[in-house]
């Protein structure tokens, strides 16, 4: 990268050890510059709306600190981008240059099959794809940034509180293919859901989903006819959870083949179990969606990755047991 200043003299050369792509150190001429503005220095070129998903994204450190676009740098400071920001800034779609804040923070590739599927894993609080009136980087808008001049797509989608795999088919003839395959129930998608209250047994959700004009959907009586959206619960763990009133929290394994709309954080409440977190659905909200796609199978392609709960490591389980 090109870390010159474009109308000011020479700053030092980017250094590039440690843990940072690209760095420079701020000349005089430029003390007392807005970050966002003095980002030049570190993404020669860009837009100021791509330096804003730069320190958006934690990219952006000031002498190895991340600090607000607002802060006023000094001469001497080094101005450094993260080495994973920057290898994620390539391939912004909205016609800027390429900035480390293209890709959302935590979002990367976790499973791939040359030529066929892939894999990527979104946290929570990222949106699959982008919504009019809604700000903030999405995925489908950043798969350049992994796959550079090749065609790649979103075939599934996540809620935005949601985290997990999204599926990326990287053909035409592939996603097409993956529509066929869901229609045959031959794609199966499994969830981990921390939910209220004891689960004992297995049971199957299997009431059709009213989507139509809804901000919450609504689960019908009438079974869905094809099985495609029904959704398959087997309890994986009690969990005492000494701040939840009532009989605690079960850890479950949800499985779908055709997603709809909040199926899962539906079903789940309309069978009295609903989603910790959800005020949506159940009785409270919080700070995390405790629903999380871990693991992805269809023929010739399977991915997983377990969800990054803070209690996830305190039970002591693994891809084996979803």
């Amino acid at each position: 990268m090109d870390d010159s200043l474009k109308g000011a003299a020479s700053p030092q050369p980017a250094a590039k050890a440690g843990g940072d792509a690209a760095s420079g150190v701020v000349p005089p001429e430029m003390e007392g510059r807005r970050l966002d503005q003095a980002l030049e220095l570190v993404l020669p070129g860009a837009g100021l709306r791509a330096r804003k998903r730069a320190w958006e994204a934690g990219a952006v450190l000031v002498d190895g600190r991340p600090r607000p676009k607002g802060y006023r740098v000094m001469a001497g400071q080094v101005l450094a981008l993260r080495a994973e920001g920057a290898r994620q800034g390539a391939g912004c779609a909205d016609g800027e240059q390429p900035g480390p804040g293209c890709v959302p923070e935590g979002v990367r590739v976790v499973g791939q099959s040359t030529g066929i599927m892939a894999a990527l894993f979104k946290p929570g609080g990222v949106h699959s794809e982008a919504i009019a009136g809604r700000p903030g980087p999405s995925v489908d808008q950043c798969l350049g940034a992994f796959w550079p001049g090749r065609f790649a797509r979103l075939v599934n989608r996540l809620d935005l509180p949601t985290s997990g795999l999204l599926a990326v088919a990287l053909s035409e003839v592939m996603a097409a293919r993956y529509r066929e395959l869901e229609d045959q129930a031959a794609v199966t998608k499994t969830y981990a859901a921390l939910v209220r209250g004891r689960v004992a047994d297995a049971f199957v959700c299997t009431g059709a989903i009213d989507a139509a004009r809804r901000r919450a959907v609504r689960v019908l009586d009438a079974a869905d006819p094809t099985g495609l959206r029904h959704t398959r619960v087997e309890p994986v763990l009690a969990v005492e959870r000494d701040e939840l009133p009532g009989p605690g929290a079960t850890l479950v394994r949800c499985r779908i083949h055709k997603g709809a709309r909040h199926q899962i954080r539906a079903h789940l409440a309309a069978a009295g179990h609903p989603v910790l977190g959800d005020g949506l659905y159940g009785p409270q909200e919080g700070a995390r969606l405790y629903l999380h796609h871990f693991q992805l199978s269809l023929p010739d392609f399977e991915a997983a990755a377990p969800p990054l709960w803070p209690e996830w490591a305190d039970w002591g389980l693994g891809k084996a047991d979803f």
